[in-house]
C-alpha cells in the first residue's frame, strides 16, 4: 500500500521568498515549480522525499483559507502509493472519509487523492501515485 514519503505539503504566502529561505538559508536546490489550479507549487528534494511549497493563486482558494485560519507552515503528508485507486478502495472498506473518492490530476501528472483529517487523527493526508513516465 504505502512505499513511502512523497513530500510534505508547506502552506505560504509568498512563495519566492520562502524559497529564498531553502535554498540560501538552507542550501537546498529548487528542483521543480508548478502552477496547478489555484496553487503555485514548488519542490525541493531531500534525499528520498521533498518538501513542496505550496501558495494559494485566489484569496478565496482552500490554501488561502488554511492559512488563515492556522498560518503558514505544514499543510498535509503525502504518502506515495502503487495502486491509487486500490488502496481508496480499501481505506473507504475500512471506513476512512475520503475528501476524494476518485484520483486527480496532480503535480507531475501524479494521480493524488485526499484523506479527510477527520479519519486520520487530525492530519491531512495525501496518496500519490508517481506517473510512470516523471
Amino acid at each position: 500500500m504505502i512505499r513511502k514519503i512523497a513530500h510534505l505539503g508547506v502552506a505560504v504566502k509568498d512563495i519566492e521568498e520562502t524559497e529564498k529561505f531553502y535554498s540560501d538559508v538552507l542550501g537546498l536546490k529548487i528542483h521543480d515549480r508548478e502552477n496547478l489550479k489555484e496553487i503555485k507549487a514548488s519542490f525541493i528534494p531531500v534525499g528520498d522525499t521533498a518538501i513542496e511549497l505550496l501558495q494559494s493563486t485566489t484569496p478565496e482558494g482552500v490554501l488561502s483559507k488554511f492559512i488563515e485560519k492556522k498560518g503558514e507552515g505544514i499543510h498535509h503528508i503525502a504518502y506515495h502509493v502503487d495502486d491509487i485507486e486500490k488502496t481508496l478502495e480499501d481505506l473507504k472498506a475500512k471506513g476512512i472519509p475520503l475528501i476524494d473518492e476518485k484520483p486527480r490530476r496532480g503535480a507531475h501528472n501524479s494521480k493524488v487523492a485526499f484523506l479527510n483529517p477527520k479519519g486520520t487523527y487530525g492530519v491531512l493526508v495525501e496518496l500519490v501515485e508517481p506517473d510512470k513516465n516523471h
